[in-house]
């Protein structure tokens, strides 16, 4: 069973970093999920989050936000989500992780959601609306079915609240770049360097850089500041809310090679083929 965290000590122990594609789970709709998964796990990713579709993402930019107006408007529901992903799940190297909201998660009941999604094949779960103070429950009972929870550090988080994140984070902790929403951005904010090394002085686990991370060479940035993972999502989003699936795939695949080019060991670069 690859779990995640078996997934990170794999890539310590080759001092790699590791690649986190996300995609929202039906846009353009739901085949084309099942291929994108397929392919960024064949094209470098070492993990893949997967977003549920949700009426009021609070911590998602205008691209993930549009793309899961738009799954919505199609009628992709969870339960459509998990029949995907236990189609797939079987076939991947990488763990699937789900990004959901809290809201969702109450409306079937912790232990029931929790259940569902094992089930189904994934191996992590990142809720960003709920605080560490009040996670208490679900941590409990997604260890209990070997679901590992990551939860956020935001660039404001006091020093306090980063040592409490960082000891109840399963898998690896998920550090936001920016203060606000997700989206792509022509530069990185140097405070996630000062943040890393903070992080480093409290907690020997892994430490995945999200938002705003669009570009390779921004990519090989956060690895130089000492991330364990980067972690990409408007721009593949992107690619497959504005082509064609074809189009869409096939540019996903590409820029999934690129980014994880940009952030392999020197040692084990090799020239990037281009389909």
């Amino acid at each position: 069973m690859n779990t995640i965290s078996k997934c990170f000590e794999s890539l310590r122990t080759k001092r790699q970093c590791a690649l986190i594609p996300f995609i929202t789970a039906g846009d353009p709709d739901l085949e084309t999920t099942a291929e994108a998964l397929r392919i960024l796990d064949a094209n470098g990713a070492d993990l893949i989050e997967l977003g549920v579709p949700y009426s009021d993402p609070l911590a998602d930019g205008p691209v993930i936000q549009a793309a899961a107006t738009k799954a919505l408007q199609r009628g992709t529901r969870l339960e459509q989500v998990l029949e995907v992903v236990q189609t797939v799940s079987p076939t991947l190297k990488a763990p699937l992780i789900l990004f959901t909201y809290y809201n969702q998660i109450l409306n079937q009941g912790i232990k029931q959601f929790l259940a569902i999604i094992a089930i189904a094949g994934i191996k992590g779960l990142v809720v960003p609306d709920l605080p560490v103070e009040e996670a208490g429950e679900l941590l409990k009972n997604a260890a209990d079915l070997g679901i590992e929870v990551i939860l956020l550090v935001a660039p404001t988080s006091s020093k306090q609240r980063i040592q409490a994140i960082a000891r109840l984070s399963s898998g690896f902790i998920y550090l936001v770049s920016v203060t606000g929403v997700t989206g792509m951005r022509s530069q990185l904010q140097t405070r996630v360097k000062d943040i890393l090394q903070e992080m480093r002085q409290t907690t020997n686990k892994p430490i995945g850089v999200g938002f705003g991370i669009s570009q390779p060479e921004q990519a090989r940035q956060v690895r130089d500041w000492g991330a364990d993972a980067v972690i990409v999502g408007s721009a593949f989003v992107k690619h497959l809310s504005q082509n064609t699936p074809e189009q869409g795939l096939q540019k996903i695949g590409q820029l999934c090679r690129e980014l994880k080019h940009a952030i392999a060991p020197q040692q084990l670069l090799s020239p990037l083929l281009t389909p």
